[in-house]
């Protein structure tokens, strides 16, 4: 038990560190909660550098700790802290600003719970855990436009709750366990196989915002403050995206998984880029935007078990979208959510401006960025795994995707105007995801030599 503690020890710090800011926003104190979770997130995050390289489990097998859960902890902990950091302009002396970092340590627990995930019920627990504090979020400004971007969200969160625990009972069932590692029996009853796969897929595709599971999220981004579209459009998609991926693991590809995951990618990415080319809203663009990037994903999981490069490209791609997508979400923040509002914006602000630039051709997979090392590794473990096919279509899908971004672009450079001075707090997140996105570019050369 001592062991299994020891391994859960950034889990438990993320409670305590969710514990302790609600202590003092029932104290009246929501000014010492900020402190506390930046802090408390850093240290768990830190307290999982000695964990890399262990591949074990706990609790029976229950819940994994390898490369997936481990950077899965050193990607979204720092995405949670940024968000929290672009959050504070928008609660600052609120009476739900404690309340508010609650939200976000716990919903980033449930995606590393989740991201971690040996047992079905942890994959349930993950799901919950993240969801009820994403409605919460998206809730809190208490307008219309939250509340209809809530309610959105939480119906069609609740009916693919459902759906997935009603399917997991075959795998249950035929399986005998709920170990995910004993899902290697379900070749015996092809039919429970399929109904879980359907259930599975389901329950994370609306985590993941997959097509066709996204319809809350364009709605709910829009609804949100911007530092919650931005959290969303991270941390509980990579947790989710990391849960299929352990679940590709021990699922049997005779199920035919791997071809409903394939076909799920080319939806996403297709349907996200072409629909983001109609936006006005950037919310909203970037929303369909990360639909598709959630596509992107899925040339990795694909390929899980018949690539070496499948896990490396999922981890390397899951960190460079988090950084240029909070950062791409962080100028929004700074000048406005609609296409007219970024106009000039590249001209009164050169810094802010260059910065989007490179979230957004990073986004589209330009080199040298670190958007091009994760899509580069992720179509290479798509070919390796046979899915040569795939891997072209995500091409073709990231050469659409550079002329939504220029719809961005090109009205920054326009005629200058005046824009609204930002909170500090705002310059912070976009230069640190700034820094993050070029750096792993920079590292291409490391990154690559060690995948060779």
């Amino acid at each position: 038990m001592a062991r299994d503690l020891s391994l859960l020890a950034p889990e438990i710090v993320v409670v305590l560190t969710a514990v302790g800011a609600l202590f003092f926003e029932m104290l009246r104190l929501p000014r010492v909660a900020l402190p506390l979770t930046i802090v408390g997130l850093l240290v768990a995050t830190g307290l999982t550098v000695p964990l890399l390289g262990t591949e074990t489990t706990v609790f029976s097998e229950t819940f994994r700790i390898d490369a997936l859960s481990e950077w899965a902890k050193l990607t979204l902990l720092p995405a949670t802290i940024l968000s929290v950091v672009l959050a504070y302009p928008e609660v600052r002396d609120t009476e739900r600003e404690g309340t508010v970092y609650v939200l976000f340590s716990l919903t980033a627990l449930g995606a590393l719970v989740l991201a971690g995930a040996g047992d079905v019920m942890f994959l349930v627990l993950g799901v919950l855990l993240s969801s009820v504090g994403s409605f919460a979020l998206v809730a809190y400004p208490a307008d219309d436009r939250a509340t209809e971007g809530a309610m959105k969200f939480f119906v069609f969160g609740s009916v693919t709750l459902a759906v997935m625990i009603f399917g997991l009972t075959y795998w249950f069932g035929a399986a005998g366990s709920t170990l995910l590692v004993d899902l290697d029996g379900l070749t015996a009853i092809p039919l429970a196989a399929t109904f879980g796969l359907v259930a599975v897929l389901v329950g994370l595709g609306y985590k993941a915002s997959l097509v066709p599971f996204h319809f809350w999220a364009p709605d709910a981004y829009e609804g949100a403050p911007v530092s919650v579209a931005a959290f969303l459009s991270v941390v509980p998609k990579v947790g989710a995206i990391f849960a299929v991926a352990q679940i590709a693991r021990d699922l049997p590809a005779e199920t035919g998984w791997p071809l409903a995951v394939a076909v799920l990618s080319v939806i996403s990415m297709t349907y996200g880029n072409l629909t983001a080319l109609v936006q006005e809203n950037v919310v909203r663009l970037l929303a369909y935007s990360a639909i598709a990037q959630s596509g992107y994903f899925l040339l990795g999981v694909v390929a899980v078990g018949e690539s070496r490069l499948a896990v490396r490209s999922l981890v390397v791609f899951a960190a460079a979208y988090a950084a240029m997508n909070i950062g791409a979400f962080a100028i929004v923040a700074l000048s406005g959510t609609t296409l007219r509002n970024f106009a000039g914006l590249g001209r009164a602000r050169p810094a802010a401006g260059v910065a989007m630039v490179v979230f957004l051709i990073s986004l589209v997979g330009i080199p040298p960025l670190g958007g091009f090392v994760g899509k580069f590794l992720l179509f290479g473990a798509a070919i390796e795994a046979g899915f040569t096919w795939l891997a072209v279509i995500g091409i073709l899908n990231s050469v659409v995707s550079l002329a939504v971004y220029l719809r961005i672009v090109v009205p920054m450079y326009g005629r200058a105007k005046e824009t609204p001075v930002s909170p500090p707090s705002v310059a912070v997140v976009w230069v640190a995801a700034l820094a993050f996105t070029v750096a792993i570019g920079v590292a291409a050369q490391v990154l690559l030599g060690s995948v060779a």
